[in-house]
C-alpha cells in the first residue's frame, strides 16, 4: 500500500529484456535502506526488489505489467517516481494507492500557468467512468486531485513542489502515463455491477 506522495525520483540504469519479460535496474537514493523482497512503487507500479547494489536496485517486470503499464517505454537515463511502501503509523497525506496500474493515459496538455502547471490527461473509458470531479487519481504514482473532468479528459493543477520533486518536469505532451483509479470507486463499481 502506498500514499501517492512521491518520495523522490530515481534514474533508469538498465532495461534488460528477458523474453517477454524484463529486468529494470535503477539508481535510487534509498538503495542502502532496501532489502530483497521490499515493495517500491516505480511510476506508480508496485514492484519487488530482486537484487541490490550500493547505489541501486533491480526489479523483474512481468509480461502482464509490461502490457498494462508504460514501464516498457522506459530507457536508460529516464527519471522515474519512487515511493516505498507505507509503514504502519505513517501519516497518510495522499490517498490509498495499491500500485496496481489500471491502464495508461496520454498527456494532452502540460503547460506553465503562473507559478503552477496545468496537466490534462486523456483517460481510457474504463478508468474515466471511475473518476469524479475533485476525486483522486494516481498518475505515475502521484496522488492527484481531479480539478475538472470532461468525458475522458481529466485536468489537474500541479503546484511547484510537486512539479519539481517528481518526473513531471521531464514529461511531454503525447507521452503515456500509468493510471490507478481510486480504490473505493473500483469497489463500488464492482458491487453495483452485480
Amino acid at each position: 500500500m502506498f500514499t501517492g506522495l512521491v518520495e523522490c525520483t530515481g534514474v533508469v540504469t538498465d532495461v534488460e529484456e528477458r523474453g517477454e519479460q524484463a529486468r529494470l535496474s535503477l539508481a535510487l537514493p534509498f538503495a542502502p535502506e532496501l532489502s530483497l523482497g521490499d515493495s517500491v512503487a516505480i511510476n506508480g507500479c508496485c514492484l519487488t526488489v530482486v537484487s541490490l547494489s550500493p547505489a541501486g536496485a533491480s526489479f523483474d517486470v512481468l509480461t502482464q505489467t509490461l502490457r498494462v503499464t508504460s514501464l516498457g517505454d522506459l530507457q536508460p537515463g529516464d527519471p522515474v517516481n519512487l515511493e516505498r511502501a507505507l509503514q504502519v503509523g505513517d501519516r497518510l497525506g495522499g490517498h490509498f494507492v495499491q500500485g496496481h496500474i489500471d491502464g495508461t493515459g496520454t498527456i494532452e496538455v502540460l503547460r506553465e500557468v503562473g507559478q503552477d502547471h496545468e496537466l490534462a490527461i486523456r483517460l481510457p473509458d474504463d478508468i474515466a467512468r471511475l473518476c469524479i470531479d475533485k476525486g483522486s487519481l494516481a498518475m505515475d504514482g502521484i496522488s492527484l486531485t481531479i480539478a475538472d473532468l470532461e468525458d475522458t479528459l481529466a485536468r489537474f493543477w500541479i503546484i511547484p513542489h510537486t512539479f519539481e520533486r517528481t518526473n513531471l518536469h521531464h514529461r511531454e505532451v503525447g507521452q503515456r502515463v500509468n493510471l490507478e483509479a481510486d480504490l473505493l470507486a473500483k469497489h463500488v463499481a464492482k458491487l453495483l455491477g452485480r
